[in-house]
């Protein structure tokens, strides 16, 4: 049963002015599984101001972390964003969602796409043993505006070192020149197979699983590029090859 537990912030991220992460500590949280998410909030006139938050941290982790943008005119965000070390927080329980390993089908690659906060679920399935040991390739494809948009940069290097076989990554940056990674847009950069010529490796339906995450937009002009290239939404009655989360 749904019910709010008490958490208190132990460390913040300011990855630049608009775009942070959180990393709390709620003792009572249960399992979860890598690619869920959960409620966060805080309490303001004797209820709890709450929104889905997708968990950054893998499951083994004993403290949670999630990534946010400050919305203008949200009613949560903003106030996330001005939280400091030693505030309190509430926290749904249990995590729930779909967008884990074990609804995805065996394949030889899985190819995780996403753009700004939605590489959320992606970290924390890749902070898993699960990925690593299921695929025998891993490809994250991640998509922001601008270069001092995407986060988590050092930890994706550590995966990079540490799995240099098995573990490709693309930045895709749209606004800008960047310094590395490509610029433009994830969907036709897949269209014109500019990602799969840089990682060398296709995308089939005979051994690829693609997971979206992110922007509707991405995940919509996306799914149609995969459709183009033979593939087809995963449903539990009708197996495929694309399975996505919508952020908003």
């Amino acid at each position: 049963m749904a019910q709010w537990l008490d958490a208190k912030l132990v460390s913040r991220t300011d990855w630049n002015d608009h775009l942070f992460s959180l990393r709390f500590s709620c003792d009572d949280f249960p399992q979860f599984k890598a690619g869920q998410f959960t409620k966060v909030g805080v309490e303001q006139d004797g209820k709890v101001v709450s929104r889905p938050y997708s968990l950054v941290n893998g499951p083994d982790d004993n403290e949670l972390e999630i990534i946010a943008v400050p919305v203008a005119e949200g009613v949560l965000s903003p106030k996330l964003h001005t939280l400091q070390i030693g505030a309190s927080l509430k926290v749904m329980s249990p995590a729930t969602g779909f967008l884990v390993l074990d609804e995805v089908p065996k394949s030889r690659d899985l190819w995780l796409m996403a753009t700004g906060t939605g590489v959320g679920p992606f970290l924390s399935i890749l902070a898993s043993g699960q990925a690593w040991h299921s695929f025998e390739n891993i490809i994250l494809v991640y998509g922001a505006r601008y270069q001092q948009d995407l986060a988590y940069m050092p930890l994706i290097e550590t995966w990079l070192q540490q799995y240099p076989d098995k573990f490709r990554f693309v930045a895709v940056v749209s606004r800008e020149e960047p310094a590395s990674g490509m610029q433009g847009r994830i969907p036709i950069l897949l269209k014109t197979l500019t990602i799969q010529e840089q990682v060398g490796l296709d995308i089939h339906p005979e051994h690829s699983q693609v997971m979206l995450c992110g922007n509707p937009a991405m995940i919509e002009d996306a799914t149609q590029t995969l459709v183009e290239l033979g593939l087809s939404k995963h449903l539990r009655r009708s197996p495929g090859q694309i399975s996505m989360e919508r952020y908003w």
